[in-house]
């Protein structure tokens, strides 16, 4: 092929392959049109303390299972994976029949990549245009967002100052707004806040009296830090069996320490998975992500020690920030916590502190109410950087105050 050649001995063809692109504006949803995508700052400093990770890397032996159940997987990638992924659901409800006490069969539980997709896939079958999902702030920031996707209206109730969640309030809130998807967050993100068995129960009592379409809501309690909560907390798993419109979702990102295979999964009735799996898209779970996940389960009791080693250093950094002053004297707010996080204020200016902690090599979240600061828990090392970091930060605040 030639291209043509001016008198200058210009490549008129490089000319116009050169010449910047026409402005053309795209056709986005208007409701889009302002919105920024979802995202914790990711930067490279030496404590990273703000995205609830599990701190501690999976030790050799898990990492040997793994790349040795990944490698058989990928000798038949030319191959589509299996679309339901069968083993890994019974997996999944073997280990949450030991986790929990209540016995599950493998089609109760659904996976996915992340409890996100499995949160988007509820609101897929259970939301859209003209329906409701309800739930109450403070909470989890991606929640609004799985409606707006799916076309769903977004309400929310309030908790209490404590962050916890009145059932009488609850169930007022339920019969006004009549939602077709309640979201329950068990620990609450980001607050921390686990919800007694006595609430969860006065929720989806109020969810039966409540008519859609010939149907009653939905209740997803999102249980996604449920590994870290205080003995004696209860799971709402050991509701299934009464609520059949009951789901209970979990993940693997946190206490399996795997939130880079993106593994979400829920268990409810029958009926609740199978309308999951008729909104899910063909093949959406890979053979990588199954077998990654399933040699994962395999190590459950060296993982699971991890978490007890979590929770301890979680409940030492609740006691040391109790014992702390704001530079006005007055004790910091540190919420109860079932999490692998903890939220505590209140600042006057909260971006301060953090920006303080960050100029000191700790990253945290500013999130949740005004005035408030979340803290995942870290390594013993890096729970003492954070609290030598904070500790500079309020000395240096206290002096430019005198």
């Amino acid at each position: 092929m030639t291209h043509a050649v001016d008198q200058q001995g210009v490549d008129q063809q490089s000319a116009q392959d050169a010449a910047p692109a026409p402005s053309v504006r795209l056709p986005l949803r208007p409701e889009l049109a302002d919105e920024k995508p979802y995202g914790a700052p990711q930067l490279d400093v030496p404590v990273l303390l703000n995205v609830n990770e599990n701190p501690y890397p999976p030790g050799e032996e898990v990492v040997a299972t793994i790349a040795e159940e990944v490698a058989r997987a990928a000798r038949g990638m030319n191959r589509y994976p299996d679309r339901d992924a069968t083993v890994l659901r019974q997996d999944l409800a073997d280990y949450l029949t030991l986790e929990t006490g209540v016995r599950l069969d493998d089609l109760d539980v659904w996976a996915a990549n992340g409890s996100n997709e499995v949160m988007l896939h509820v609101l897929q079958a259970f939301g859209g245009p003209g329906r409701t999902a309800l739930s109450f702030a403070p909470t989890y920031s991606m929640y609004p967002e799985y409606a707006r996707d799916t076309h769903t209206n977004w309400m929310v109730g309030r908790r209490e100052d404590d962050f916890t969640l009145d059932p009488v309030h609850a169930a007022e809130k339920i019969r006004e707004v009549a939602p077709s998807v309640i979201l329950l967050a068990s620990p609450n993100n980001p607050t921390g806040t686990a919800l007694p068995t006595a609430t969860i129960e006065a929720v989806c009592e109020a969810a039966l009296t409540v008519d859609i379409d010939g149907a009653h809501p939905v209740v997803v309690v999102d249980e996604a830090y449920a590994e870290f909560r205080r003995p004696g907390t209860p799971s709402a798993v050991a509701l299934l069996a009464r609520y059949p419109n009951l789901a209970v979702s979990r993940t693997m990102s946190k206490a399996f320490a795997a939130a880079g295979a993106r593994l979400g999964y829920l268990v409810a009735s029958r009926d609740f998975v199978d309308a999951l799996r008729i909104v899910r898209l063909p093949y959406h779970l890979s053979a990588i992500t199954q077998a990654a996940a399933g040699a994962a389960l395999r190590h459950r009791e060296s993982l699971m020690a991890q978490v007890a080693t979590l929770r301890a250093e979680r409940d030492a950094t609740v006691a040391w920030l109790r014992e702390q002053r704001l530079p006005d004297g007055l004790p910091f707010d540190v919420a109860e916590t079932d999490a692998n996080f903890v939220l505590f204020g209140t600042f006057g200016d909260r971006h301060a502190v953090w920006q303080g902690l960050l100029d000191r090599g700790v990253l945290i979240r500013e999130t949740g109410p005004d005035g408030w600061l979340r803290v995942s828990i870290g390594t013993s090392a890096e729970m003492a950087a954070f609290r030598a970091a904070l500790t500079e930060v309020l000395h240096v605040q206290g002096e430019e105050q005198a």
